[in-house]
């Protein structure tokens, strides 16, 4: 019988930004850093976070429809994540 050889990455995989910061290191921003970094990232990314960091949260397009009959805006979006982040 032939042996197999696993190989597991202990590393997590950390979900990055197209703007290059992974979802770790935005919570490390200043505030007016923060503000800039938000206002040049996608909607969609802002959304992805916020389901990463609140998996409970109705934050999708399809949740937020059925929940409230409408989507989430990126300046919601932004002052969901900025509440989450800074309280």
């Amino acid at each position: 019988m032939s042996e197999l050889n696993y190989s597991l990455s202990l590393k997590p995989v950390v979900k990055e930004f197209s703007l290059g910061l992974n979802y770790y290191e935005i919570m490390d921003l200043k505030e007016n850093e923060l503000d800039s970094f938000l206002q040049h990232t996608p909607r969609e990314e802002i959304i992805d976070w916020l389901q990463w960091n609140d998996p409970n949260g109705i934050y999708s397009d399809k949740d937020s429809l059925q929940e409230f009959d409408n989507v989430l805006e990126k300046r919601e979006g932004i002052e969901i994540m900025k509440r989450q982040i800074f309280n």
